[in-house]
């Protein structure tokens, strides 16, 4: 004995485009048993997200305040590196400038840095210089980097999540121990 099942027209599209998406999604992509690379972390380094320059042998008021700055963000993904064993990242780092008073012309530099750690001990830091130019009557800029590139050695016994990524402004010394003193408040 046989039968047969009649679906109405309307319903056919609906029942046949899942097996259809089932058989194409087969036929392409990764193989089902990969796994996007675990990525480090990435962050801000709290003492260096931001940074106040003064005028030059000036106070520290509002009238010798030259620029202030903050590291708005840390965005970035990861894929695995062109050779075995590698994890190839990519980072941006977002930061925000803003002229004081004191600032002469409208132009302003500052260096940001990407520092890798493994558990707490850097393994290697790079400096970034980092251009703004102030358009007439507009006082803050917000900039965000080229693309920073990097490759990480990985193993089976450790991905990229033992690194994290860390930036900030590279700053002076007295300028880290004003941004130590402020959040000391």
């Amino acid at each position: 004995m046989s039968f047969r099942v009649s679906l109405p027209s309307f319903l056919r599209p609906v029942l046949l485009a899942p097996l259809l998406l089932a058989a194409v999604a087969g036929c392409s992509g990764p193989d089902k048993n990969t796994f996007a690379p675990a990525c480090p972390r990435a962050a801000i380094l709290a003492d260096a997200a931001d940074i106040v320059r003064y005028r030059d042998g000036g106070g520290r008021d509002l009238t010798d305040l030259v620029m202030t700055g903050r590291v708005l963000g840390v965005s970035g993904a990861c894929k695995p590196g062109d050779a075995a064993r590698q994890l190839a990242t990519n980072m941006q780092v977002t930061l925000a400038l803003t002229r004081g008073p004191a600032m002469v012309g409208r132009n302003a530099d500052v260096t940001i840095f990407v520092a890798v750690s493994d558990g707490g001990e850097i393994l290697d830091k790079k400096m970034f210089p980092v251009h703004a130019e102030f358009s007439p009557n507009i006082d803050t800029v917000r900039l965000t980097t080229d693309i920073i590139a990097m490759t990480l050695p990985i193993s089976p016994d450790k991905s990229g999540a033992a690194y994290a990524l860390t930036a900030g402004f590279q700053l002076t010394p007295e300028e880290l121990e004003l941004n130590r003193s402020r959040s000391r408040r």
